[in-house]
């Protein structure tokens, strides 16, 4: 169990400042599809996506590494690479509290897929 009390999470910045387009409305660009392949690939791992998946749904909006780790059959050392390929891609931020690290999805970075993904 972690120690100390839970702080509020800050605010997140969004990812980008790309318009919000379905890929339905018109062809992606290769920079675009580049940068969407990065977020989707760091997705199609399912450790990663239930990680993501857990972030995102924890009460309070954030989630401490060691509430993380106990949900999986993975080493400590995989469970951060697998967070730190979550962070590269831009879909959750960390903040280093003490001797925890507290992890929050960025909602720019889910809104935009969601909506590169939307008919």
């Amino acid at each position: 169990m972690c120690d100390g009390e839970p702080v509020a999470p800050s605010p997140s910045p969004t990812t980008s400042s790309r318009t919000e387009e379905s890929l339905t409305v018109a062809p992606l660009s290769a920079e675009r599809a580049a940068s969407a392949a990065v977020v989707f690939k760091a997705l199609a791992d399912p450790a990663r996506l239930r990680l993501l998946s857990m972030i995102a749904s924890a009460p309070g909006g954030e989630m401490c590494v060691c509430e993380l780790t106990g949900g999986f059959e993975l080493t400590a050392p995989t469970i951060s690479h697998h967070l730190k390929v979550l962070k590269s891609a831009g879909l959750i931020d960390g903040e280093r509290r003490g001797t925890w690290v507290y992890y929050r999805p960025l909602p720019g970075a889910l809104a935009e897929m969601s909506a590169l993904l939307s008919p």
